[in-house]
């Protein structure tokens, strides 16, 4: 456990990059505009002088540290760290002595727990009676999803406030900030980036790398590819993030889906790993997979999908890795239809082009006297009350659109056969009753 005290009494001059280059303001900190700007969560926080609990959930190298600290300096609060893979209850109960002799002298506290997901139960109740009673402000910091990781209890009285993965422009900004602090060589494009794509995100990662290349480039005029090649050597893996080769691998993947081949999707998908793909983004990609080249030739293949990323959030690397294995052999297996898909890019246009037209008095709502009065609702057709359940004849289109429209006709594979079949027969009955009118 330690207590870092305020952010201005540290002597840092031989402290990692990363930590030097730490906000000591709130206006210093880059990204996380959704809690920090004008009117934003956070923002709102500072300003008004209310601290409240909270966990603050994001990747790592996103500033959730730094925030903590922040505020409690903010507040002119005992800031006390307790990281939750190192401590235990001891520094649980040490830091609640602290914090009441803190308050004898009339000081607030910021208990923070990083990695406060690595607690167990009894550890993280052990916070639950000193939140309510207000002896400290309980931060926790996570990287997993707490719905899953963190006690229902503890989560009820704190607020989660989800941290981002820093966007290119905030890394291309922090290593300004970087090469001024330490007065080093310029960055040709490409290797400026190549190590943003490197960092993925991680502020953490991408000031400990450049600080490496900064070193390796001793007396170098600029500051290549080729050098940060040599200064990071495996860690930047077979390609990188952003660059053709990674989309280029996706397209591979997503076409060996579509092309039923479970080996060559096997395949792309562990290249994609071995990358250094984010997994969790390969799921995202999975889940639109299953929306646009499966749909309803197999209504499975959406839920198998989002299974597996639920696994992943669950159980992380590389455990949670082999539930998105699997989903990609299901969706590779699976019956094909783009029906939907199709159906929807088309809709979306017809729609566009075709302006806005009144919904028809016997679709509309009448929740009240007037309303009805003015023929909301009348002649319309409870289907549960017809034959079949099925209005036939019925028309729920606007009016003016022809009644030969037609958007979704699904694919003869899979479930969407017998839907076909389905839509086919209730087509004939509205046939039969609008020749009979």
């Amino acid at each position: 456990m330690a207590d870092t005290g305020s952010l201005f009494d540290t002597d840092d001059t031989g402290a990692p990059l990363a930590e030097r280059l730490r906000p000591r303001t709130l206006a210093e900190v880059i990204g996380q505009q959704h809690l920090l700007g004008p009117g934003k969560p956070l923002a709102t926080a500072f300003a008004s002088g209310r601290l409240h609990s909270m966990i603050l959930w994001g990747p790592p190298g996103v500033g959730k540290t730094t925030l903590a600290r922040l505020m409690a300096d903010a507040f002119d609060a005992q800031f006390i760290a307790i990281s939750a893979v190192l401590g235990g209850v001891k520094d649980i109960r040490e830091a609640v002595e602290r914090a009441q002799a803190a308050r004898g002298q009339g000081r607030r506290t910021v208990v923070f727990v990083d990695e406060v997901h690595r607690f167990n139960k009894a550890q993280q109740d052990a916070f639950l009676p000193h939140v309510e009673s207000g002896l400290f402000t309980f931060i926790g910091a996570t990287t997993e999803n707490p719905s899953f990781e963190v006690n229902s209890a503890l989560l009820s009285r704190a607020t989660v406030h989800v941290l981002k993965s820093l966007a290119d422009e905030d890394l291309a900004e922090l290593l300004q900030r970087a090469r001024d602090l330490l007065d080093a060589p310029p960055l040709s494009d490409a290797a400026r980036q190549r190590l943003i794509a490197y960092a993925d995100g991680d502020a953490r990662r991408l000031l400990n790398a450049y600080e490496s290349l900064v070193l390796v480039g001793g007396d170098q005029m600029e500051l290549d590819e080729p050098l940060l090649e040599r200064a990071l050597g495996e860690q930047l893996r077979r390609y990188d993030k952003g660059g053709e080769q990674f989309y280029d691998t996706i397209s591979a993947l997503h076409k060996s889906v579509r092309g039923s081949d479970p080996d060559a999707a096997l395949y792309w998908f562990v290249r994609m790993l071995d990358g250094g793909v984010d997994p969790r983004y390969i799921a995202r990609r999975l889940v639109r997979m299953a929306s646009e080249d499966i749909g309803l030739a197999d209504p499975r293949a959406l839920r198998i999908t989002l299974d597996a990323a639920e696994v992943y959030e669950r159980l992380g690397s590389p455990e949670g890795e082999l539930a998105l294995a699997e989903a990609v052999v299901y969706l590779a297996v699976a019956p094909k239809s783009n029906a939907v898909y199709a159906a929807y890019n088309q809709a979306r246009a017809f729609v566009k082009q075709d302006g806005t037209r009144p919904v028809p008095l016997h679709l509309r709502n009448a929740p009240t006297q007037l309303m009805k009065q003015l023929d909301y609702g009348r002649g319309y057709r409870y289907a549960h009350d017809e034959e079949g359940g099925f209005a036939a004849g019925e028309r729920y289109l606007p009016d003016g659109v022809p009644e030969e429209l037609r958007f979704y006709e699904p694919a003869p594979r899979g479930l969407e056969q017998r839907i076909g079949e389905k839509l086919h027969e209730l087509r004939r009955l509205n046939a039969e009753v609008k020749n009979k009118r």
